[in-house]
This record gives C-alpha cells, structure tokens and sequence, in this order.
C-alpha cells in the first residue's frame, strides 16, 4: 500500500514536471532526458533548488530555440533519498527512452553504477564522490571531487597555519559514503607530503550539543576542523564552538578552531541556520557565487525570475549547480547536432569525452571550464575559496586547482 502511494505521488509530480515542459505542438525532435532526487526528505535542502536549476535551465533551452525546432524533455522524480526508489525511477526512465540521465545521491550512484555500465548512458550525478568513478566508464562528476575539495582546504591550512610546527587538523564527516570517501585520500595526501596532522577523524550522529567533542579537539591540539557533511550538523557545530568561546575570529587564531568545509556543508542555508556564528567559516566549491556578482550569478538570477522563483532558490549554490548540469547535458546535445549527428547515449558520450583541449566548455557558472576525456572523469578542475564576511561569503584568493588531489593518483 505504501509502495503504491509513493509511486502514484512520483506518478504524478513527474507528470507535472513533463507538463511544465512540453510544447503545445512543434515540428522537430524531442530528446528524452531524466533526473531522480531527493526534493523532498533528507538532502531536500539541497535537492530542491538543484531541481529547479536543471527544470529552469532544460525551459530556458526550449523557450529560446537554443535547438532549434528540437526540444528537450526532462523527467524529474522525487526519490526522498531511497535508493530503492532512486532505481525504480531509473528503470521506468529507461522505458521512457532517455539518452542521457541525471543522477543524485552518492549512495543510489553507487548502488546503480553497473546500471549505468550495462545501458551504456552517460550519467552526471549530484554526487561529487571519487569512488563513483572507479570502475565506470559512464559516470562524470561536475566538478572537482569530494576529496578534491577536502584535500584542497587541507593545502590552504598547510600554506597559511599559524603559530609554528604541524597544524593538527581534525575531520568531521557525515556517517554515510559521501561522508567518508574523502578521508582516505586526505590521509594519502598527508603521506604523500602534505604537511598537516590528522588527528581525528569523528562521524556525526544526531547530537545537538557538539561541547565534549568539541572540548576534546582543543585539548588534543586541534586547530583546524575540515567538515565533509551537510549543512545543519555544521551549523550546530558552529553555533556550540561560538557559545564555548573555542572558534577563532580570524583563520588559524592560536587556542581556538577554525572550520573549513566542502560544497554541500555551505552557502546561503548554513548562514541561515547558523547566524552570526557563520562568521569566518571558510568553504570550498567550484560554482560562482551570487553575493559576487558577474556574468554567471547575472545570468542565474534572470533566469530564476523569469520562471518565478523566490530569492531563497535563485540564490542558493544547489540552484547554480542544477543548472550547471543540465548546461552540460544541453551543450553536449548542441554540439552532436551540429555534426549531423543522431542523438543517442553513444553520441552523447562521445561528446563528453571530447568536452577538452579546444572543445573544452568554457561556462560562466563555474570557476573554470568543464573537461572531460577516457581518463579523467572530473568536469571542473577548479576550486574557489569563500569565507563568511558580514554575513556574507566572499571570495579568498583566486581559483586553485589541489596540487595533492593529483599526487595521489
């Protein structure tokens, strides 16, 4: 009965997206793509806006004839986070015809990884952990990975540590894959050279008082505290350190903590859930940034007010990064097309694995441009660094690629 429920509430939310969609009657080719997320239930604060960005961008692409008389039709499905829900979707889209596909989670990337092997569908997931790319030929990952990211915010403590000697540094990750896939490859790159001490290493649970851990790291000599999870543990994290008087007001101040964190432990929602205590938090992403305005964030905006979105969703990171998927999805049909050639799954994978050199794409909602080849899965190689300033996150230093990240490979 409930399994019933849930798939008549799919049924119908993926029959109102298709609706939005659809032209009323139009001369050329419809080219079937699918995305299956969490809109609702765990992750949702993410998976939300992230819908929205790939629905907007797939409308923008019909409305302005960027295919001509062609039109895309995506399918968007709530999975709530359920692997098993995740896969059904996946196996009704495939019925459907689609020739490209747009996953989510880590754990349903994982789970369909041979799925997507034995279709032969190129797929871009949500999920920027590097273990979705071992073994698979079909998954490409947006932009840089988790561990990327994390290896890339230890390189910043190792470059700007005060105080003298090893700074320690301690991980705080979500319990789950997505949370843990980084730490081995930070732990890989600090034996490979990186100089910084890991000196634990905590899975959150659903704690709401964070003062033993948090009283453990200071006396352990923890100054640096690198989050891999999602947006609210942090937020309670750094509400805990402000009330304890342990977060540094400025980064690596002696005595106290200063957090780092990768794409979804920031942006907008964790300033909204965390406040002033937000201040000094710094995190890495590849996305531009609407609190900086520039041809990117100029363009997100428009778009998210021509298909009436609040401000919450037209400035939310997750917005910038559906978006951003559905760009390359988009780009890689435009470019088939402009070969001659048919559109299906192989065609599109091939225009993925020449997404480089010359064919590079050269985006604006991004830090750098998306590249991709046989051997490298990992769209935008480029990190930003952005700190809370006045409430606000800014940019620290210029776009970096992590040295480590391709040490250790």
């Amino acid at each position: 009965m409930k399994q019933n429920k849930i798939k008549f509430i799919s049924i119908m939310v993926s029959a109102a997206v298709i609706i939005s969609f659809s032209c009323s009657v139009h001369a050329g080719q419809t080219y079937k793509l699918a995305l299956s997320l969490a809109i609702t239930g765990p992750t949702s604060d993410a998976g939300n806006p992230y819908a929205k960005g790939v629905e907007d961008y797939f409308k923008y692409v019909n409305d302005n004839k960027l295919l001509g008389d062609d039109i895309i039709e995506c399918t968007i499905r709530d999975d709530q986070y359920k692997t098993d829900v995740t896969k059904r979707n996946f196996e009704e889209f495939l019925d459907n015809g689609i020739v490209f596909y747009l996953n989510y989670s880590t754990g349903s990337t994982l789970a369909l990884k041979q799925d997507f092997e034995e279709e032969k569908i190129p797929v871009i997931p949500a999920s920027f952990h590097a273990g979705n790319l071992v073994d698979s030929n079909y998954i490409f990952l947006p932009i840089a990975s988790y561990s990327a990211q994390c290896i890339g915010l230890a390189e910043y403590v190792a470059a700007h540590h005060k105080g003298g000697g090893i700074p320690k540094a301690a991980m705080f990750i979500h319990p789950s894959a997505f949370g843990r896939g980084p730490v081995e490859d930070v732990e890989k790159a600090v034996k490979a050279g990186l100089n910084m001490e890991i000196v634990e290493v905590t899975e959150h649970g659903k704690d709401l008082d964070n003062t033993a851990m948090l009283q453990r790291f200071i006396s352990k000599g923890v100054q640096y505290v690198i989050t891999q999870t999602i947006q609210s543990p942090v937020a309670t994290l750094l509400k805990d350190a402000n009330r304890l008087g342990l977060a540094a007001k400025s980064f690596g101040e002696e005595g106290k903590l200063t957090f780092l964190g990768a794409h979804y432990t920031g942006g907008n929602d964790l300033i909204a859930l965390a406040g002033p205590a937000a201040e000094n938090f710094f995190w890495t992403t590849s996305y531009t940034l609407t609190s900086e305005p520039g041809p990117g964030t100029d363009m997100q905006l428009a778009l998210a007010k021509k298909y009436g979105r609040d401000d919450k969703a037209a400035n939310s990171h997750n917005y910038t990064n559906g978006i951003m998927a559905a760009q390359v999805a988009a780009e890689c049909i435009i470019r088939a097309k402009a070969k001659g050639s048919k559109i299906t799954r192989e065609t599109l994978y091939n225009e993925l694995l020449a997404m480089n050199g010359d064919n590079a794409f050269k985006l604006d909602t991004t830090v750098g441009p998306v590249t991709y080849s046989k051997t490298d899965h990992e769209g935008v190689d480029n990190l930003q660094l952005y700190s809370v300033q006045n409430g606000v996150f800014k940019s620290v230093g210029k776009p970096f690629s992590p040295e480590y990240s391709k040490k250790i490979k």
